[in-house]
């Protein structure tokens, strides 16, 4: 069961490998890892269409990990397939991983040595409650 961040960094790159599914489906550009508050490890990669649909490997990971019936994030952590070199989460994925978990304190590796709370990249998050209709 990896805990480090070297071993969660491995097991994303363990994913990330560009392969074609059909002749407009590419996936495992980048490859995604996260750990959660269990001890689990769950891995997913990106998908992209020519058709403009696709989605990041981060929400990849998370479904696999909703699949299972678990929804909190300890560390997570997205690399590119070319070089392995880790990559922040977008800003799409950043509001993604706090409404699933609801936690700005999740880990997001920045380097093998280094993470940042989530909160640090997402400051000001999209607010629910602003856009709900008053009864």
């Amino acid at each position: 069961m990896p805990q480090s961040n070297a071993d969660l960094i491995r097991a994303a790159k363990k994913v990330a490998r560009f392969r074609r599914a059909t002749d407009e489906v590419t996936f495992g550009h980048v490859g995604a890892a996260l750990l959660t508050d269990k001890g689990n490890v769950y891995t997913g990669v990106s998908v992209d269409a020519w058709c403009g649909l696709g989605f990041c490997a981060e929400p990849s990971a998370i479904s696999s990990m909703l699949a299972n019936g678990e929804h909190r994030i300890k560390k997570i952590v997205a690399v590119n397939s070319r070089n392995g070199a880790i990559l922040p989460p977008c800003g799409r994925c950043r509001e993604f991983i706090y409404q699933v978990t609801s936690d700005k304190s999740v880990k997001v590796i920045l380097t093998e040595g280094r993470e940042v709370p989530l909160g640090k990249l997402l400051p000001e998050q999209w607010q629910e409650k602003a856009f709900k209709r008053r009864h």
